[in-house]
């Protein structure tokens, strides 16, 4: 897989470029840009803005705000100006995303308060196009990114959104700028970075859309991983969350989580939820840990990171877990990671209402 990057923003760019320069002697002061409150002129200086200050969030490693700085155009720059302005602040964030190394994440206020490079690439290629759109249309320019640009956004910062029948005009109805045949118009929105949950020596790293196609196809996902990797589990949930992504019921904090150790960036394993809590605020865990990780603590520590961050919140209750009967390690893995064997009347509930299989041992864990 070739993950979104440097090379995407300066597309988006060049594209920005390409579709405004003909209109640099336009009045943009004095012209709405699309549904947007702004002029045409104050949309422009918005992209160079964001532009500059995800670069800049990159290369400060930021953690707890933005970095304490904003672009000032020279006084009487003109139009043509500033679009020479938002080519410099776009190679400004290629170059930072260039050289940022994997995992590194600084900060991001939503939703989960941080976002990595990928996430700072998509957001950026996401504020070209989309604010391109809104000045191309108060201008009356013709304006259409290539859909490879536009699915990108889409599968790397709204995995919540179900795909349309075209990546460009769905990812202008998920951001309120269009409409989309069956579906209710937006009028509220934010994209999504994914999540990720420290442990000590581990990262448990939210799988994206487009990572999970990589992997459910036989790719890497994005990641280096540890001999003999991805194991088979993790490229099968990779495909339910696919299935579940492109049916418009993917719930991001609540799909795959990869495992990458501190010491050496690498994958070592898989984890998540088998889908969002139901109306009894239940949620199943999965794991799978490839062979050269095992007997250390890994699956241990990672299984207890994600209940705990599962129980802390409101709509979860009760996280249940089924282990093979004679798989002797899985169970002690859950049971050192707080949970305990489920009652006689918990067990049958669960293989008469909740499909559970019968062999399975199950075992809960309560707030």
């Amino acid at each position: 897989m070739r993950p979104i990057n440097g090379d995407h923003v300066n597309r988006a760019v060049a594209g920005l470029v390409a579709a405004l320069r003909p209109a640099v002697d336009r009045d943009w002061e004095n012209t709405g840009a699309g549904r947007l409150q702004w002029s045409c002129r104050k949309t422009a200086e918005h992209v160079a803005s964001d532009l500059i200050a995800y670069a800049g969030q990159l290369a400060g490693r930021a953690q707890e705000a933005y970095v304490p700085f904003d672009i000032v155009l020279d006084e009487g720059t003109d139009n043509a100006g500033l679009l020479h302005v938002i080519e410099t602040t776009g190679m400004l964030l290629a170059t930072a995303v260039r050289t940022t190394p994997p995992g590194v994440r600084a900060f991001h206020p939503y939703p989960f308060r941080s976002a990595d490079r990928e996430g700072f690439a998509a957001m950026g290629v996401a504020e070209v196009l989309l604010h391109t759109h809104d000045i191309a249309e108060g201008l009356g320019l013709a304006h259409e990114p290539a859909d490879d640009l536009a699915e990108s956004v889409l599968t790397w910062l709204f995995p919540h959104v179900q795909p349309g029948p075209a990546p460009w005009p769905t990812l202008l109805w998920a951001t309120g700028r269009g409409e989309l045949p069956g579906r209710a118009p937006v009028t509220d929105w934010r994209w999504r970075n994914n999540l990720v949950i420290p442990t000590e020596r581990l990262t448990l790293t939210g799988v994206r859309p487009a990572a999970a196609r990589d992997l459910r196809l036989g790719g890497d996902g994005g990641l280096e991983w540890l001999e003999g990797g991805p194991y088979e589990g993790t490229r099968e949930a990779a495909g339910f969350l696919v299935k579940a992504y492109e049916a418009g019921v993917h719930r991001p904090e609540f799909g795959v989580f990869t495992l990458v150790r501190h010491e050496d960036g690498r994958a070592i394993g898989g984890i998540g939820f088998h889908g969002a809590p139901d109306e009894e605020g239940r949620v199943e865990i999965g794991y799978d840990l490839l062979e050269g990780a095992r007997g250390q603590g890994y699956a241990t520590e990672a299984v207890r990171a994600l209940t705990e961050w599962a129980l802390a919140r409101e709509d979860v209750d009760l996280v249940l877990a089924t282990v093979e009967a004679d798989n002797l390690p899985s169970q002690r893995v859950v049971t050192r990671a707080g949970f305990t064997r489920a009652t006689v009347e918990e067990l049958r509930t669960a293989r008469e209402d909740h499909d559970v299989e019968g062999g399975l041992q199950l075992y809960v864990r309560r707030t």
